[in-house]
């Protein structure tokens, strides 16, 4: 019974080592003067023998005191190389931690105890060091230089600082025992959602995910919408370390030049899903919902006019059309009649002729006369056509309502269709001469490939948004391909095989609208394996604009990690999905009580004694998520079991050398979109770079032409 209520307690001095101080001494005397202990040589090396065996089980029993009480003030170093990352055909490495547990919250609610403070709290030397630096920091020079030595980084230094991560290191410390931890990679088809605020390492835990996913000879497809410096050269350097660098795409919106080109609408498996994705962009809210359909009606009809036509559509002709549908009309009908009735055109010249401003319709005004002439002459003929029948429809609206109903669509278009930006959602096929490679989807699932998709979001966040949704709702159309009929489906020996296609998408709030929901509703059935990053929940609620489908997406989350934020309700997430365990505490009670005997030889009574209580409490409360160092985690992983772990600081590790073309892209995107404060490489040199062209070192701004092609074409796509 006493076993059962027993409470542990490690915030204390490690009296064990008195034990261990005797036993030594006792060990000592048995085998140097046995005869001081009564004790014959053979009695006294059995006796030395039982006390060296009692003092190490009390060493042993010390030690994890010490240890327990050091971990819970600095954790030990946890630093790894990239090419040392573990990499498994059958597990996810995360980092190292531990399965929480009610002790851990039994021993996390005991640090915050008043009576054990001193256990938890800097020793004072510490504190006056850090004064110290504080002082000096204001001070002029060489004075301000004295702070060195407390800050020296190094086992040597007592005054030695703590990792600039915050937080509260006991969240980690109270288990010093840790393991590896790693995810089956069965379970990520759940899709994995990470939640943290900005550098506390969202990025540090895609790199440690994106180099396994590569390694292994996945899909990985990144998108990246601020633009990391780091992640792109992360990703080509394990994409050449693991021998694909000949399957790595960089398609970046800053940087058309040196970008990889995509058209999102020109590869389908029908020829509805063009007007799927360009008019699911639009909104579906009020009025609004009659404009969206008549703009997917009105894309559709456009879609399959050039299809008939042998034309690829793309966002650069649907808004041409959208703008003149006339010459589309004009154009179908040319083709139309010079298959089916030749003469028919005679006819229409002969009516066109004869056209003038009055005897012209008056919801026909304003169009061409051939449109006019061509709709006269259908309306005498019996002529039936699904595609002209659909252009003749469109032609015959009043050509100013015409134009306030697609009035919703235009601004969608042209922000995929405005500069250079064109060039690369539109390409041009037929140009042999642009070396910038054309890749999709499905090409670049069958090829294994590595996708870096840079959106260049802080430049501008609208143009993102809607390449980002474009690029979402093609992707869902593949998987659904993929579902029904497999990756190699046309091709020999096809089969229904599924390939992992891992999905990263950092800052996935700003690109989230609802073509994301069914890629992670039912993608996980085509091989698509989403990791979707970002800050807050509320950022999710604010993209979509609607309670329920935030949480509709959050709810296809299997697996969540939740490094620190900011904001409770996000904490919550959390917390909430955790259940309440009972912890037992210990308390002194302690009293006296009068005698009411005036004539007996008692004064008064006094005890004493050791109260245990039992209080249910909440695995973790907000506040510890709260309270999370840089690079430290809750995870829910597998059904709900909660894990606590911490990402590896990367060692330096120099990159190989990157082509000079993404080298420059490299570098402007560190300029312009990272911070120097990154915490994982406080105290790491820089990684050596290949010199820059003298053409980028005298204009930093300027984009850098490949001068190698084939490091361009062949090493990598960009």
């Amino acid at each position: 019974m006493a076993q059962a209520h027993a409470v542990e307690v490690l915030l204390r001095p490690a009296v064990e080592l008195y034990t261990v101080v005797v036993c030594a001494l006792a060990a000592t005397l048995c085998i140097a003067a046995p005869w001081s202990l009564a004790l014959n040589p053979v009695l006294g090396l059995v006796s030395a023998a039982a006390f060296v065996t009692l003092g190490a089980v009390r060493l042993r029993q010390a030690w994890a005191v010490l240890r327990y009480r050091r971990s819970i003030r600095r954790l030990p170093r946890y630093v790894m190389a990239s090419r040392d990352v573990p990499v498994s055909g059958e597990r996810l490495f995360l980092g190292r931690g531990f399965k929480w547990d009610p002790r851990h919250t039994h021993r996390l609610l005991q640090t915050y105890r008043p009576e054990f403070r001193r256990y938890v709290e800097p020793p004072a030397p510490y504190r006056l060091a850090r004064r110290f630096e504080h002082r000096l920091a204001f001070s002029a020079p060489p004075w301000s230089s004295l702070a060195r030595l407390t800050r020296w980084d190094h086992p040597l230094n007592p005054v030695r600082p703590l990792p600039p991560v915050g937080g509260l290191p006991r969240l980690h410390g109270i288990e010093p025992h840790e393991v590896d931890v790693t995810l089956p990679l069965s379970e990520r088809v759940g899709h994995t959602l990470v939640l943290g605020t900005t550098r506390v390492g969202k990025t540090r835990l895609a790199e440690l995910l994106i180099t396994q996913d590569i390694r292994r000879g996945d899909v990985v497809i990144a998108f990246d919408p601020k633009g990391d410096a780091e992640l792109l050269r992360r990703m080509y350097a394990e994409a050449k370390r693991a021998g694909r660098e000949r399957e790595f795409y960089v398609f970046h919106l800053g940087w058309p030049d040196l970008s990889a080109r995509y058209n999102a609408i020109g590869r389908f498996s029908r020829i509805s899903e063009v007007a799927t994705r360009i008019a699911g962009q639009l909104s579906a809210e009020g009025d609004s919902a009659a404009f969206r359909e008549f703009a997917w009606r009105f894309v559709n009809i456009i879609a399959r006019a050039l299809v008939e036509l042998g034309q690829r559509p793309d966002y650069a002709l649907i808004q041409r059309h959208v703008i003149n549908i006339d010459a589309l009309f004009i154009e179908y009908a040319q083709h139309y009649f010079a298959r089916v009735e030749p003469r028919a055109w005679e006819a229409i010249v002969r009516i066109e002729g004869g056209l003038n401003d009055k005897n012209i319709p008056r919801h026909m005004l304003g169009r061409d006369k051939r449109v006019v002439a061509i709709e006269q002459y259908l309306s005498q003929v019996r002529v039936y056509d699904p595609v002209l029948d659909g252009l003749r429809s469109a032609v015959r609206y009043d050509r100013t309502y015409f134009d306030k109903i697609v009035a919703s669509l235009l601004p969608l278009l042209e922000k995929l269709t405005t500069g250079k930006i064109a060039q690369l959602l539109a390409p041009d096929y037929s140009d042999l001469n642009d070396p910038r490679p054309i890749f999709d989807w499905m090409q670049a699932i069958r090829q294994r490939a590595i996708v870096y998709v840079g959106l260049d979001a802080l430049s501008d966040p609208e143009v993102a948004a809607a390449v980002g949704n474009s690029m979402f709702a093609d992707l869902v159309s593949v998987a659904g391909h993929l579902y029904k009929f497999g990756l190699d489906d046309g091709l020999p020996g096809s089969s229904h095989a599924r390939v992992p296609i891992n999905v990263h998408a950092d800052e996935f709030a700003e690109l989230i609208g609802d073509e994301f929901i069914p890629l992670i509703n039912k993608g996980g059935g085509a091989g698509l394996q989403v990791t979707a990053y970002t800050q807050t929940l509320s950022d999710i609620e604010a993209r979509i604009r609607s309670r329920a489908k935030a949480g509709q997406v959050v709810g296809n989350f299997n697996c969540l990690i939740m490094l620190r934020v900011r904001e409770t309700a996000t904490a919550r997430l959390l917390t909430d999905q955790l259940p309440k365990v009972e912890v037992a505490s210990a308390q002194l009670m302690s009293g006296t009580t009068d005698s009411s005997d005036p004539y007996g030889t008692t004064a008064f009574t006094s005890h004493t004694q050791d109260r245990i209580t039992v209080t249910s409490v909440p695995l973790i409360e907000p506040a510890h998520v709260v309270a999370l160092p840089k690079g430290q985690a809750f995870a829910l992983l597998e059904g709900g079991n909660l894990w606590k772990i911490r990402m590896p600081l990367p060692a330096p590790d120099p990159d190989e050398i990157m082509p000079e073309d993404l080298q420059a892209l490299a570098a402007h995107m560190r300029r312009h979109y990272t911070e120097s404060s990154e915490w994982w490489n406080a105290h790491a040199p820089p990684a050596p770079e290949t010199p820059l062209p003298e053409a980028q070192l005298a204009d930093p701004s300027a984009p850098v032409a490949a001068t190698d092609r084939h490091a361009a074409q062949g090493h990598a796509h960009v």
